[in-house]
């Protein structure tokens, strides 16, 4: 059989995942924190026909005679680029300006990240996630606002604090913690704009790190909308290129049948 048609097979498998991909990113074009994916391809293993020589006194080097097997998709990244700031004057919303991401609780009481800043008091005046996880403060626990508060503000350092219908500051302020992932690669994405790290998450104070929170704005989707469209007709020339290769081996593969009549 010819290799071209193991090798058309393999480049329609490859850009069918990067396809998918940047489907993906397309679909989240407007979700709120959500990085995009970038399909990387690297080539198969080539079958050696004839080996390299090393040139001798009498005669000069060959070089090697490989053909090459098809392609496969080496990884897919997760690009952590920051997103465009949109304004949205809730005092919730927040914005990380700087590396870090937000670090949350889900019921089950694991650790988890995001960049998504669109939070919210529950009636137990805890700061949360659209799915009900609690945000966690620089000391491990929920960032909340001390009881009987009927204002509150946050800064740009993470402080969250309350306020009394006087405007007098009550005690008991918390501090939105933040997590600094030296390789953000290492994250993998569980839904939610959330990721899990496979390292124990280590909770710093944002004033000691290069970020600052920004209340009142949201970091939108790092998708660039042109470019996964121009990347999208990449693929889908690609992906016809390497099925127009299974189609002429397959005619050439017709014609040896043949030639027997």
């Amino acid at each position: 059989m010819l290799r071209s048609l193991n090798t058309g097979v393999s480049g329609l498998r490859a850009f069918q995942t990067k396809l998918d991909v940047i489907g993906n990113n397309i679909a989240n074009v407007n979700t709120v924190g959500y990085k995009k994916g970038r399909v990387v391809f690297e080539d198969i293993f080539s079958q050696t026909l004839r080996g390299a020589t090393a040139p001798s006194a009498s005669s000069g080097g060959i070089n090697p005679l490989q053909v090459g097997l098809g392609t496969k998709v080496a990884s897919v990244d997760t690009l952590f680029t920051p997103g465009s700031p949109t304004t949205t004057n809730n005092p919730t919303d927040l914005y990380l300006d700087g590396d870090g991401f937000f670090v949350v609780k889900n019921p089950a009481g694991e650790k988890l990240l995001t960049r998504a800043g669109n939070f919210s008091f529950d009636s137990n005046n805890q700061l949360v996630n659209p799915d009900g996880m609690i945000l966690l403060g620089i000391d491990g626990n929920s960032v909340k606002l001390p009881t009987d508060s009927v204002a509150f503000s946050i800064d740009i350092n993470g402080n969250v604090k309350g306020f009394d219908k006087d405007g007098n500051e009550l005690p008991g302020s918390t501090t939105i913690g933040i997590a600094t992932i030296t390789n953000p690669g290492r994250l993998s994405k569980v839904g939610g704009s959330l990721y899990r790290d496979t390292d124990p998450i280590i909770i710093s104070n944002p004033k000691d790190k290069t970020v600052q929170l920004i209340p009142g704005q949201l970091e939108m989707s790092n998708v660039d909308l042109s470019e996964e469209l121009t990347d999208m007709i990449t693929a889908q020339r690609g992906f016809q290129a390497n099925a127009k290769i299974i189609t002429v081996s397959d005619s050439i593969l017709e014609e040896l049948v043949n030639l027997k009549r």
